[in-house]
């Protein structure tokens, strides 16, 4: 071996262990700041240090030259105009776009490897190309039909094909002799184009009738795919840096899928079967009298009690109030009452999205409480206030037979006061009554998140001075 040779492994291996060191940072809050760079240091690293051994090798031209610049070039201004522009309630659809380019790139890969070098594949080089394809190709059509229902451009809702089910099992069926076929005949075409068609439908038909409740759980295992396509391109290529990148991605995304399950109280096959939870836009509901209060009465609750749990839901996020809610906090905060923020694990569409908007909002970390925790600070809650959450505080969940049976929820009836901030009375992603909304301990502030909390605040202002 060279003494080029060992300086490329050897930034390939501090490349590797900058992943692994960063997916830890990434465990807490507090680090997860410094755990993306350390990342992304390490993915800067493997990029130029191939870029050298391209230009060492003459194994390019000019012309591939100018592609991989401009498409460096074109994807670093896509990314630094999504960061800077894209609001932070639009992250889940954005994320889901990420899973689709990363999914849809490592596919392409192994495409051209099938176009360039079928003949020459030894069968394991053939078998983890296939496998690439595979499950690339459903990650890009199955990405792209979740940032859709979370963008409002496909129903939110299950989406019944006619057939469907039978079409997705025809189509995973296809897919699979398809990649069988291609690793016995490599250099052949046939093959390529029906495994990629095969599974570009089959994530299309998989999606589909999956509903908006379930969509923190599909976006965890669809990132979970595109990081395993992006291992089996690794293999394909003989790449470390990927194989290992897309490995923690994998098993990452997994386990998460995994918690996000349970902490919906669903089993993974039963999200994969579809046909659970609504748009959230149902009829109203009907479950009983009322106790409307107005920002007054709820701002004198506010300034007079000893502790407050705010609880944020997507109301909050569609809302973009989570400034509103740390100001309020913090006002709260500043007249010595004990303030925190209880975040249920699928509160938002996608793992971490209100810790996110939280900590954009400068709530400092140890405020953000998650389920247990929050739980427990509830039972001492003068006031808890719910803040465009449904279904998280739905106490129908401790009672069998309905769409949220056994979920665990946050449990602010269990506060000596409640006061939900809503639109209207339409139901959450599941489509069931909150039995919460007629409890006489719970008053309904009737408002757009921003709005009402801009009057809360005005109000406590008003009373303390």
């Amino acid at each position: 071996m060279s003494t080029w040779q060992t300086v490329e492994w050897a930034a390939y291996l501090l490349s590797t262990v900058a992943f692994v060191a960063g997916l830890h940072l990434m465990n807490a809050p507090a680090t997860a700041r410094r755990g993306n760079v350390v990342s992304g240091a390490g993915m800067s690293l493997a990029v130029a240090v191939t870029a050298v051994h391209l230009g060492r090798a003459s194994t390019i031209t000019a012309t591939g030259v100018v592609v991989l610049v401009a498409g460096a070039l074109t994807g670093a201004g896509v990314g630094l105009y999504a960061a800077r522009h894209v609001a932070m309630t639009a992250m889940p659809q954005l994320v889901s776009v990420f899973n689709a380019v990363g999914g849809g790139a490592a596919a392409m890969v192994a495409v051209n490897e099938f176009a360039g070098h079928g003949a020459a594949l030894p069968v394991n080089g053939a078998v983890t190309g296939a496998v690439d394809v595979l499950i690339g190709a459903l990650t890009f059509s199955g990405s792209l039909i979740a940032a859709g229902k979370l963008h409002g451009l496909v129903p939110g809702g299950p989406v019944a094909v006619p057939g469907g089910r039978f079409l997705a099992a025809a189509s995973a069926g296809c897919a699979v002799g398809a990649g069988g076929w291609l690793v016995a005949a490599p250099s052949s075409a046939g093959p390529l184009v029906m495994l990629a068609v095969s599974a570009l439908a089959f994530g299309t038909l998989a999606v589909l009738p999956i509903g908006g409740a379930d969509m923190p759980v599909v976006i965890s295992m669809l990132n979970a795919l595109t990081g395993t396509a992006v291992a089996m391109a690794g293999f394909v290529l003989s790449s470390l840096p990927l194989i290992v990148a897309g490995a923690l991605v994998g098993a990452s995304g997994a386990i998460l899928t995994r918690l996000m399950a349970v902490a919906m109280h669903r089993s993974v096959g039963a999200i994969l079967a579809g046909g659970y939870g609504s748009d959230g836009a149902g009829p109203v509901l009907a479950g009983g009298p009322v106790r409307e209060v107005g920002a007054d009465d709820v701002a004198m609750q506010l300034a007079y009690a000893s502790s407050v749990v705010i609880v944020p839901g997507y109301g909050l996020a569609a809302a973009q109030a989570q400034r509103q809610a740390a100001e309020l906090g913090e006002l709260l905060r500043q007249r010595g009452t004990a303030v925190s923020y209880a975040i249920h694990p699928v509160a938002g569409r996608m793992p971490g999205h209100m810790n996110v908007l939280l900590a954009e909002a400068d709530v400092p970390y140890p405020q953000m409480r998650e389920l247990s925790d929050g739980n427990a600070d509830l039972a001492h809650a003068d006031v808890a206030l719910v803040v465009g959450a449904n279904d998280v505080t739905n106490p129908a969940a401790r009672r069998p037979g309905n769409a949220v049976s056994g979920m665990p929820i946050l449990d602010v009836d269990t506060a000596r006061s409640v006061v939900v901030i809503k639109r209207s009375m339409g139901h959450g992603y599941a489509g069931i009554d909150n039995p919460l909304y007629h409890d006489p301990r719970t008053g309904m502030l009737f408002a757009d998140a921003k709005q009402g909390l801009t009057d809360i605040i005005a109000s406590v202002r008003s009373f303390v001075g």
